[in-house]
């Protein structure tokens, strides 16, 4: 029998793979190449070496490395690489709310934020069935501004349990994103940690805990998608942190 494969091993295949590309930035790839080639082969120098290390980023943005995903049926696991840049109590979005969704009354939002060098690819939190995605086209304002929630190009998912527990999460688009992929629909079964979609150049997600649920994560702190515990479900143990 094959070991469990451990996040904190420094020699697990899974953590130290070289990532592959995602399909949706071959086609930038190609064209930030393409483009890096003309300029080399008119030898403009000056333009061609910038442009090489745009290629270079571009790669990078688009990069889908394995991930290890913890494993328990309480576990939520964050949906995106980034920052968290707030926690807060709020009335779920008008697309979430309903007795079949996440209610009316407040729940706890985490959101993440995710620059233009974090990994873009968005994983599901929990494991279960996607009973809604609604799409809503907006602005393109700082998805780090908390509007952002209500203005912008965004995404919501509900993903409904076995036990009829659900989690909703939000795709925000975001100054430079300007487009948001999912690949879940609504129907489909998912497990914690799995690929869902992503958003293009820098964006947000707001992730939608069920009521009793405390964080524990941070503001300030980083999480990884599909690795980090950002809440375990029924937890209520508040969580204070130094800055240091």
């Amino acid at each position: 029998m094959t070991a469990p494969t451990s996040a904190n091993t420094p020699g697990s295949s899974a953590r130290w793979a070289w990532p592959a590309i995602h399909p949706e930035g071959r086609k930038f790839i190609l064209i930030a190449a393409a483009v890096t080639l003309f300029l080399a082969w008119m030898a403009w120098e000056t333009l061609a070496w910038p442009m090489a290390g745009v290629t270079i980023w571009v790669a990078a943005f688009f990069r889908d490395p394995v991930r290890v995903t913890p494993q328990g049926d309480s576990l939520i696991i964050s949906p995106a690489d980034g920052l968290v840049t707030q926690i807060a109590m709020v009335p779920p979005p008008p697309e979430l709310q309903g007795a079949d969704a996440l209610g009316s009354g407040p729940v706890t939002r985490v959101s993440i934020f995710m620059n233009v060098f974090d990994v873009h690819i968005n994983r599901a939190p929990i494991a279960g069935t996607v009973t809604h995605r609604h799409y809503i086209a907006g602005a393109f304002l700082n998805a780090d501004l908390d509007k952002a929630s209500e203005e912008n190009e965004r995404q919501h998912f509900l993903i409904e349990r076995h036990d009829r527990l659900r989690i909703g999460f939000t795709q925000i688009a975001g100054l430079v994103a300007r487009r948001i992929v999912a690949h879940a629909k609504p129907g489909d079964h998912v497990e914690a940690g799995q690929r869902i979609g992503l958003i293009r150049f820098g964006s947000r997600v707001d992730v939608y805990l069920p009521a009793g649920t405390v964080p524990r994560v941070l503001s300030g702190q980083r999480t990884v998608a599909g690795e980090t515990v950002i809440a375990e479900i029924g937890d209520t143990l508040e969580r204070l942190g130094v800055a240091q």
